[in-house]
């Protein structure tokens, strides 16, 4: 029975055949037939797959259905508010404001208030006026000649190469009409991130592209040739990002282009290798250090650090390292473990480094801790969409964020999750040409500026619900978060958020504490085991001294509190 429809196709062939020697024109019907025995033929002798060798032809439909599972799954079977990483009424927001269409929602919410986890902020019974300009922060106003005033929303790093060449214009396009950064991801700074006149964010990764010498180090010569373009704003020192933290990645050599190896720096026919870690340094001090000799190269623009957070010990080495060589970079890019790429392993993806909730308080917290967060600015990247998604890492000490996701669905991705095989359907993730002609840029580049227009004024107009004028009020009791039926708490409650200088003074928990005190600014590496037993982290309702739900307090110290 497994082979019924093969049989029956060799049976209907000599039906047909004999049919044909008494009526000539059903004939035609060989030619099918022979096409279905020839692929039940070759079914039943190969040996890869045992589906197709048990039911040779009919096992083809398996595959099929799941070839087009994840379109079944995204249009028919998911609610509008269960689909992952991202759900429907998530991606239909941000088409909805990068089209220009109508983005109320009728009837209500459809998410379940009352289930653990569900979060909101607390509105103001005297509401403030919505600001008519959009806030933006200063990076590098102390140590900089060149500081940049940057937007509380950026695109995030994608390299071209990742993304296609349309696509990098189209964003880029749409930066500069709308007065915000676009990160170029460790892939080097390309013609179309140029040709769009965004102000730029350059990202150098492990591999040094745009300014990699010959065996793959850092070329200063060329890093000073690129860096000093009047395009580029800032530089970012890429140490790992959320979605593969600590893991390095190859681009083959049958797939690189003469155009991809001139902006990466190149030769042509080897393989691209952008290894797990930096060969310009190797500790803490050697680190903020390479920090400062790329602000001096670039003459004078602001140099931030990027990093998903692993070891925390090994974050709170850097920050020894500031404060004992008093230098810093002018801003540091918090990445979640939810962040996005277009291939990772699944192990990397699923489950390694530190959610990006956890991770920005935890930077936050440090940078507090060690008197330094009034010098640093912190961006937070992960699954930005909304106007509450912005307020959200506001409250819990970002200064700005950056979004990668949804500015790609803004100019088209439909999460067909296709990047890592070159057959994104919208052209946004492949170097296809067929498919990247599809992109028409000057229609996605408005999209852009649209999405991130809207997407700001609705912070602002969440911001003014709050009562408050301006981002640096909000606080992390501003946000509640459900954690049972009956039980509902702030997330000063949920996490222990330390006053200025707290670590350097010893007032903090035994477990920050016991991190700083066997951090090392001078090596990565842990210290000797001194037999000391590490302190259990504090539990997920800290006590301390957290500020009642009706306190305010003002100035900067009530920022970081």
């Amino acid at each position: 029975m497994r082979r019924w429809f093969f049989r029956i196709s060799i049976l209907l062939n000599v039906i047909v055949g004999v049919g044909a020697w008494l009526w000539h024109p059903i004939a035609f019907l060989f030619g099918p037939l022979w096409i279905l025995i020839g692929v039940g033929i070759a079914d039943v002798l190969q040996k890869r797959q045992t589906i197709r060798r048990n039911y040779p032809i009919i096992g083809h439909g398996r595959y099929l259905l799941e070839s087009i599972r994840p379109e079944i799954n995204q249009y028919f079977v998911e609610s509008n508010t269960d689909g992952t990483p991202f759900n429907r009424e998530m991606r239909s927001l941000v088409y909805q404001r990068a089209k220009g269409d109508l983005d109320t929602v009728p009837f209500g919410t459809q998410r379940n208030l009352y289930a653990e986890g569900a979060e909101w902020l607390t509105h103001s019974i005297m509401p403030a006026e919505v600001p008519h300009e959009p806030f933006r922060i200063t990076i590098g106003q102390r140590t900089c000649k060149q500081p940049y005033s940057a937007s509380l929303l950026n695109i995030s790093a994608m390299s071209f190469g990742a993304l296609s060449s349309r696509a990098v214009l189209a964003l880029s396009r749409g930066a500069k009409a709308g007065n915000f950064a676009h990160n170029t991801g460790e892939g080097g700074v390309s013609t179309y991130h140029l040709e769009g006149g965004a102000d730029i964010i350059w990202q150098v990764g492990t591999g040094y592209f745009g300014c990699r010498s010959a065996d793959g180090g850092f070329d200063a010569q060329k890093f000073v040739e690129q860096a000093r373009h009047p395009n580029i704003k800032m530089i970012e020192l890429k140490i790992s990002q959320g979605a593969k933290p600590a893991h390095g990645g190859i681009l083959p050599a049958h797939k690189l282009t003469r155009e991809i190896a001139k902006i990466r720096g190149v030769e042509m026919g080897k393989d691209v290798n952008s290894p797990p870690r930096h060969k310009a340094f190797s500790t803490p001090k050697e680190l903020i250090l390479f920090v400062d000799r790329l602000r001096e190269l670039s003459g004078g623009k602001p140099v931030g650090i990027k990093l998903c957070v692993g070891k925390r010990r090994e974050f709170f080495a850097l920050c020894k390292a500031m404060l004992e060589l008093d230098k810093h970079p002018d801003y540091i890019a918090v990445d979640g473990a939810e962040g996005g790429t277009g291939a990772a392993p699944l192990e990397f993806s699923n489950s390694l480094g530190l959610p990006l909730t956890d991770a920005l308080v935890f930077v936050h917290n440090a940078l507090v801790g060690t008197g330094l967060r009034d010098r640093i600015k912190v961006f937070a990247a992960g699954k930005v969409t909304s106007g509450f998604h912005i307020a959200r890492m506001l409250c819990l000490g970002a200064d700005a964020c950056y979004s990668a996701r949804a500015m790609m669905m803004a100019i088209g991705c439909i999460q067909a999750r296709r990047c890592n095989n070159n057959k994104c359907p919208t052209g946004v993730a492949t170097q296809d040409p067929d498919l990247v002609g599809g992109i028409d840029v000057d229609d996605k580049a408005e999209r852009v500026t649209r999405f991130h227009r809207q997407t700001v004024h609705s912070f602002m107009e969440l911001l003014a619900a709050c009562g408050f004028t301006h981002p640096s009020e909000l606080r992390p009791w501003n946000l509640q978060q459900r954690v049972g039926t009956h039980e509902i708490r702030h997330f000063g409650e949920l996490f222990e958020f330390l006053t200025p200088g707290a670590l350097l003074r010893g007032e903090a928990s035994e477990y920050m504490i016991h991190m700083w005190n066997h951090a090392d600014a001078n090596s990565f590496n842990p210290p000797g085991n001194t037999g000391s037993v590490m302190p259990a982290p504090p539990s997920a309702h800290f006590k301390g001294s957290v500020p009642p739900l009706d306190i305010e307090l003002s100035g900067a110290l009530s920022r970081h509190v």
